[in-house]
C-alpha cells in the first residue's frame, strides 16, 4: 500500500457518498461504484473515478468498503467482485446487516480467501460528510491496524469491539436500538405536549441543558415540530434495522417488547407515506392531533 491508498467505495447512497467525500479529502484515491451509476457520478467533481462495475472498482484497490442496504445486496456485490480482490486487499464491511448477515459475509470471505473487517458506523448524513462518524470495528487486529487510514478519514474515532467478526455488528445493534428509542420517545413527548394543548417547543426547552437532554432529541425534535423531514436516515432504514435488532434480542434471550412497540410506530409512519423521509417522521406514527 502506498501513502495514497486506493479505496473502492461500493454503495454511494446517503452514507456511502458522504464517506467517499471524506476519503477524498483525506487524500485517498476513491473509486465510487453504485448499481445506479447516476448516484456515484456527482463524486467525480470531488476527484473520484466511477468504474463501470464493482469488479473494476475493486481491482488493485487497497481497501474495499461496502455500504449497501442489506446483507443480500452486500453478498451479491462482493460475490460478483471477489475474483478481483488482491491478496492484500482488506474488505471493510460497513453496512448494517445484523448478526446473521455478518456471519454470511464472514463465510463468503472465508470461502473466497478475503480479509474482512466487520466495521459498521454510527452517525448519519452530516457526520458521514464531515468525516465524524464513529467506526465500530471487529476482526483481525493486524488488519484493523492496516485499515486505520480509512477509519481516520471517515470517523472521529474507532471503537474496537473484539477480534471475532460480528462483535462490531452486535454493538451496532445495541447502539441503534438506543438511537431509534430516543427518536421515538422524542416524537411521543412532542405529540403528547401538542395533544395536551401546549406549544411543543416547551418540551424541548424544559429538558434543554438538563441531565435528560440530548443533542439528538433537540435536532430531531425541531424537525418534528416543523413537520419538515429532510432525510439523513430514512424511516424504512430504521424499520430494517429494528427487525435485525429484534431478531438479535430473541437470539440473546432479551425481551423484545419495547422493540416491537417501536417497530409499530415506525411502520405506521412508513404506511402514512414517510418511508423515505427522515427517521424524525416517526412523529406521524403517533398521530398527534393538531391544536
Amino acid at each position: 500500500m502506498t501513502n495514497r491508498p486506493t479505496v473502492a467505495m461500493l454503495g454511494t447512497g446517503i452514507m456511502g457518498a458522504g464517506m467517499a467525500g471524506s476519503l477524498l479529502r483525506a487524500g485517498c484515491d476513491v473509486r465510487a461504484w453504485n448499481r445506479t451509476a447516476s448516484k456515484a457520478e456527482p463524486l467525480t467533481a470531488e476527484g473520484a473515478t466511477v468504474p463501470e462495475s464493482a469488479a473494476a472498482a475493486v481491482e488493485g484497490a487497497d481497501f474495499v468498503v461496502t455500504m449497501l442496504f442489506d446483507a443480500d445486496a452486500v453478498l451479491a456485490v462482493i460475490g460478483e467482485a471477489a475474483h478481483a480482490f488482491g491478496p492484500e486487499t482488506i474488505w471493510i464491511q460497513s453496512s448494517t446487516i445484523g448478526l446473521e448477515g455478518t456471519k454470511r459475509c464472514a463465510d463468503l470471505a472465508a470461502e473466497r480467501g478475503l480479509t474482512m473487517l466487520d466495521a459498521p458506523v454510527l452517525g448519519t448524513k452530516a457526520p458521514a460528510e464531515q468525516g465524524k462518524l464513529v467506526a465500530l470495528v471487529s476482526g483481525d487486529s493486524a488488519a484493523i491496524d492496516r485499515a486505520q487510514p480509512v477509519f481516520d478519514a471517515i470517523a472521529a474515532r474507532a471503537v474496537r469491539a473484539g477480534d471475532e467478526l460480528g462483535r462490531a455488528s452486535a454493538l451496532k445493534l445495541a447502539c441503534n436500538a438506543w438511537v431509534a428509542s430516543i427518536n421515538a420517545a422524542t416524537a411521543q413527548s412532542i405529540a403528547l405536549a401538542r395533544g395536551l394543548g401546549l406549544e411543543p417547543q416547551l418540551f424541548l426547552d424544559a429538558i434543554g441543558g438538563g441531565p435528560t437532554d440530548s443533542a439528538y432529541a433537540q435536532a430531531k425534535g425541531q424537525q418534528m415540530i416543523s413537520g419538515q423531514f429532510p432525510t439523513s436516515f430514512a424511516v424504512d432504514g430504521v424499520i430494517k434495522d429494528l427487525e435485525l435488532i429484534s431478531a438479535a434480542a430473541v437470539l440473546a434471550g432479551v425481551s423484545d417488547q419495547v422493540l416491537s412497540a417501536l417497530l409499530g410506530r415506525y411502520r405506521q409512519a412508513s404506511d402514512a407515506g414517510h418511508g423515505g423521509s427522515d427517521m424524525s417522521a416517526v412523529y406521524a406514527g403517533f398521530a398527534a392531533p393538531e391544536s
